[in-house]
């Protein structure tokens, strides 16, 4: 049983400093019995240089909402920082549900610090790729009405947890709705998920950003796509977001 725990504690380990890693945080691969106090002491030094959402992500724990937001049409608009970000996605998208992946925790703490304003725009352009086609636009109508049922910031990142795969019939308008009941959605959340009410501001929004050549890429709109101060961010930069809030971008 001591063996058993010694190894739980390693894998944890192991599984801390990989995350810090990805982080940008440096660790020293020597493994002993002093390994904890090492992680321990390079945690406290990335709070002191990095914030928080490096600590939250590199132990794997979320960062708790506490912004709003706010619905104009398809775009929700969350936090009242100085830094405008612009992210369009697509619930079905499994490029967004890695961004969210990377940045969701990093996004959440610059909303709840009111370093940033983000605006998310929710579009549907893979509605063909669910079987009957059509869950992209049900998803995004779901988080839409999410916004006056008081839980958008939790709904949006449930929904790329229980993300479907392409192909498939994706959630359902029960199961949608029971997400949204779990995280505590108030008025008439159900009502408006099977009415499918904001079906028409998703493609009017769909069609805006496909048709927008400043969105594209070779070309072609995808997402997830990222705008800061007008220009489209390379995700291949993973400091484009401290970056912007820097005021370096």
């Amino acid at each position: 049983m001591g063996g058993a725990s010694r190894n739980e504690r390693r894998r944890k380990q192991e599984e801390a400093e990989r995350r810090l890693a990805a982080a940008g945080i440096r660790v020293p691969q020597k493994r002993d019995r002093t390994g904890a106090i090492v992680v321990g002491v390079v945690l406290a030094v990335a709070v002191a240089v990095g914030g928080a959402f490096l600590v939250a992500r590199a132990l794997g724990h979320e960062v708790e909402p506490t912004y709003t937001a706010t619905a104009d049409g398809a775009v929700v608009t969350a936090g009242s920082g100085p830094v405008v970000i612009d992210v369009y996605e697509d619930y079905l998208c499994p490029s967004c549900e890695r961004f969210e992946a990377r940045y969701g925790n990093e996004l959440t703490t610059a909303l709840n610090e009111n370093k940033v304003t983000v605006r998310f725009h929710t579009v549907a352009i893979l509605d063909r790729l669910s079987e009957p086609a059509g869950y992209s636009t049900r998803a995004a109508n779901a988080a839409l009405c999410a916004v006056p049922a008081g839980v958008f910031p939790q709904y949006h990142k449930k929904l790329f947890d229980e993300q479907p795969a392409e192909g498939s019939a994706g959630l359902s308008d029960d199961e949608l709705i029971a997400l949204g009941t779990e995280l505590g959605a108030q008025g008439d959340f159900a009502a408006c998920v099977q009415g499918g009410t904001h079906a028409d501001a998703v493609a009017k929004e769909t069609e805006a950003a496909t048709g927008d050549t400043a969105l594209q890429t070779n070309g072609r709109f995808g997402t997830p796509t990222v705008v800061v101060g007008g220009r489209k961010v390379d995700l291949n930069d993973t400091s484009w977001l401290q970056d912007a809030i820097g005021g370096q971008s």
